[in-house]
């Protein structure tokens, strides 16, 4: 339902602090729309909203990595500069500074520019993200490193070297959760400052999608990308024990939505979206219908004898089974029609500028809405609710 413009704040700047125990920020994989998740972060730091837990997968650990890595005071700058290393590829950046602007936003040249990018980054890699190999994997002997991958992911390592400090993310300021699948068991694993010290490698490994990166080993296992089964911590974060009332701020960069194909490439793009937008409204009805019994659980357990309460197994029950509730903040990425099918691995400057300011409107126009991070209830809604711009606000 479409909200009246009476019910939008002014602005989303330096908001009331929400009514939640915890507020967390959920980040999908995505490659070069990734910035549209720094916007989205941006507009949360403006809004005084201080995160107490990150959850990435691929691209998103790489965000959730230089943001949980960096005192706040540092986080938007260090995001600009791993953004403007990784879209400064130096011949897509010329032919963007000799077109004049009018030209340069007409449709057909962004359409050309895009595909001039991808063919760049396929060719000779992308800064601060990936190299080209002086061979192609499938020249390289059986068995060896070169072998299992087209592209050489040294330069996504050392960009997380310069731009992340892991003895922070360890600090346990904020909790950092990443997942990767292992090669060898297909089990999908997450390495979490809960319970593991996060290093390098295990953001790298979240990013390892393959056949593009090389695995990456972990304590004698191999690791490919996370998103190869989900592409969405939520479950993750929801899951959690001891369960906390959870402002959710889920980021996600492919649209469950579509339109039929009409070619090969637009084939390809849209098998994609529906593979890894992850069925998030899926895990957000699951997660209501698991709410719902909890809280007949909760009650249940209120209704019993003094002396059943203390029993092991009604004390573990009652545990896991609190009555918190879970706003859920759906913020996904809409691709422009020039984008096409280039979208997900096109880095030039000119789009990547364009992801992240689209990420900073779409969320500061949801911070707008005080309906977005009010608390739910229990009563009505069983704890959970969701809020997405699209559907039940004013764009």
């Amino acid at each position: 339902m479409l909200q009246s413009a009476t019910s939008l704040l002014r602005t989303h700047k330096n908001l009331p602090k929400p009514d939640f125990e915890q507020a967390a920020l959920v980040l999908q994989g995505g490659g070069a729309l990734g910035s549209y998740q720094a916007g989205v972060y941006e507009a949360i730091e403006e809004a005084g909203i201080a995160l107490d837990w990150i959850a990435g997968i691929s691209i998103g650990a790489v965000n959730a990595a230089i943001i949980a890595g960096n005192e706040p005071a540092q986080r938007l700058d260090r995001l600009h500069a791993f953004w403007d290393e990784v879209s400064s590829d130096p011949a897509c950046m010329a032919w963007q500074s000799l077109l004049p602007a009018d030209v340069l936003m007409g449709e057909p040249v962004r359409v050309w520019l895009n595909h001039l990018s991808a063919l760049s980054g396929a060719l000779w890699g992308v800064p601060a993200m990936y190299g080209a190999k002086a061979w192609p994997g499938w020249l390289w002997p059986a068995g060896s490193p070169q072998a299992t991958s087209f592209y050489d992911a040294t330069p996504l390592r050392q960009a997380l070297l310069k731009h992340v400090d892991f003895d922070r993310i360890n600090s346990g300021a904020m909790r950092f959760s990443v997942s990767a699948v292992n090669i060898r068991s297909g089990n999908y694993d997450y390495f979490d400052t809960a319970s593991d010290t996060i290093r390098p490698e295990h953001v790298l490994a979240s990013a390892a999608l393959p056949p593009t990166f090389p695995p990456v080993e972990i304590d004698g296992e191999f690791y490919w990308d996370g998103g190869l089964v989900s592409n969405t911590p939520l479950q993750w974060v929801v899951d959690s024990t001891p369960p906390h009332d959870t402002l959710v701020f889920q980021v996600d960069l492919w649209n469950t939505r579509g339109q039929i194909p009409a070619d090969l490439a637009e084939v390809i793009t849209r098998q994609k979206e529906i593979q890894y937008a992850s069925r998030t409204r899926a895990s957000s009805d699951q997660l209501r219908r698991l709410q719902k019994l909890r809280n007949s659980a909760c009650e249940m357990l209120a209704d019993l004898p003094p002396e059943v309460r203390e029993l092991p197994s009604v004390k573990h029950l009652e545990a896991t089974i609190d009555r918190k509730v879970f706003r859920i903040v759906h913020l996904i990425y809409h691709a422009q029609s020039h984008q096409g099918t280039t979208k997900d691995f096109e880095f030039s400057r000119l789009n990547i500028d364009e992801h992240w300011r689209t990420g900073y409107l779409d969320a500061a126009r949801t911070l707008r809405h005080p309906e977005a991070l009010s608390r739910p209830d229990l009563d009505i809604n069983e704890g959970v609710a969701t809020f997405d711009i699209a559907v039940d606000g004013r764009l």
